[in-house]
């Protein structure tokens, strides 16, 4: 096992999972990954093999058929699968995201209901909060529900929905100002809603369209959708939590542990970074030897390898903060910051280490250095982040004049 994003302090439970994981990945993702995202194709055969592993009910209680994992290994995991193909993680964050929410928030009977099944990867969950308009300023939603007997009616359109078309559950916050006087901050009149679809495009149930896949740059494979809602009918038992106004804080707290997942995914996609421009460092010839004999490589290298394990020691650090049961914003902010920032400078570095090649599609490095960008934005961007750092630390480190 390589020496770099080591974890010291795995219970052999743990270690089990992790070795299984990095298997599949080795012999069952970066043999196909840039063959299947070259052709966008959505990994079916992958997916199978992670629902066999158990991993869509990783973190769901043993007592609705989960695994009761903890969040790390949950994070460790994803930094293997992101390490093979990032698309893939993806495809379980928006899962992971809703079954959390689901235990945290839900009712007895959503448990109930939705978890067992999401434990089996037969229902399968997206999130969405985003709209054209949006961008990270969350309080300015418009979609809306309105009351109407004993259903709500929702109106209004989403955006960059991961798995909008493959999911068959979706969490989607909306405003929602019934019980709520005029006046009331926006982020106190949003409210989530649990809504059930069939898997695919066009109109997925009365009222709910999903218009077909948003032709992207890299993170191909998954399916990124926008979702509009045109007199959806909701039962009020599929308000998650069973009341109103929560939304926003439900979906923050499941945006929280999102980006240790984010983070873990930069980690994972800057590990095989390093991967691949020390092993080309080893076989291009210049000058009469290795590349990598050239002091000038080995800077480079020093500094990839440096920064990946930094990286991972601060997401292994964020996930253990929320193991614990303590606030862990600031931790999962500044491992969700450096880990994409530095997934995009290891990434290049080893691009220019493959010279000319790197700009090949027969490389694997051309794949990495289109997917990464997106950890730059997913789970809000370095401004957001570095704005919910900074006031933490005005509240750690208030002065007292």
């Amino acid at each position: 096992m390589a020496r770099l994003a080591q974890t010291h302090g795995l219970t052999d439970v743990q270690q089990e999972i992790l070795s299984t994981v990095r298997d599949f990945v080795d012999k069952e993702i970066i043999p196909v990954a840039t063959e299947l995202e070259h052709r966008d194709e959505y990994p079916q055969a992958i997916v199978d093999g992670l629902k066999e592993l158990g991993l869509f009910g990783l973190m769901i209680p043993e007592e609705y058929g989960g695994l009761g994992e903890s969040l790390l290994t949950y994070a460790l995991c994803v930094e293997e699968i992101a390490r093979g193909w990032m698309s893939v993680s993806g495809i379980i964050n928006t899962h992971f995201i809703v079954a959390y929410m689901l235990k945290q928030h839900g009712t007895q009977e959503q448990k109930d209901h939705f978890l067992p099944k999401m434990a089996l990867g037969e229902i399968r969950g997206a999130f969405s909060m985003s709209e054209p308009a949006l961008g990270s300023d969350v309080s300015a939603i418009t979609s809306k529900a309105v009351k109407d007997g004993d259903d709500y009616v929702l109106n209004g359109q989403k955006m960059w929905l991961t798995n909008g078309g493959t999911s068959t559950l979706v969490a989607v916050l909306v405003r929602s100002d019934e019980g709520h006087p005029e006046g009331t901050p926006p982020h106190k009149s949003m409210t989530t809603f649990l809504i059930e679809k069939e898997p695919g495009f066009g109109e997925v149930r009365p009222g709910l369209t999903i218009p077909g896949k948003i032709d992207k740059m890299g993170y191909k494979g998954v399916d990124t959708t926008e979702l509009i809602m045109d007199g959806l009918r909701i039962p009020a038992n599929r308000v998650l939590g069973g009341a109103t106004g929560r939304g926003f804080y439900q979906m923050m707290d499941g945006v929280e542990v999102g980006r240790v997942n984010v983070a873990a995914r930069g980690c994972g996609v800057a590990q095989r970074a390093f991967e691949l421009g020390v092993q080309y460092a080893q076989q291009r010839h210049t000058f009469g030897k290795q590349i990598a004999q050239h002091q000038a490589i080995q800077f480079k290298l020093a500094e990839m390898a440096t920064k990946v394990e930094a990286a991972h020691a601060m997401m292994v650090n964020a996930a253990r903060k929320k193991d614990s049961g303590e606030r862990n914003d600031l931790e999962a902010g500044m491992a969700k910051y450096l880990a994409s920032e530095y997934c995009k400078e290891v990434v290049e570095d080893a691009f220019r280490i493959h010279g000319g090649y790197g700009f090949s599609k027969e490389y694997e490095i051309e794949r990495l250095y289109r997917e990464a960008p997106m950890l730059l934005i997913g789970e809000g961007t370095a401004e957001i982040q570095k704005m919910i750092i900074g006031r933490r630390l005005l509240e750690e480190y208030r002065f007292q004049g």
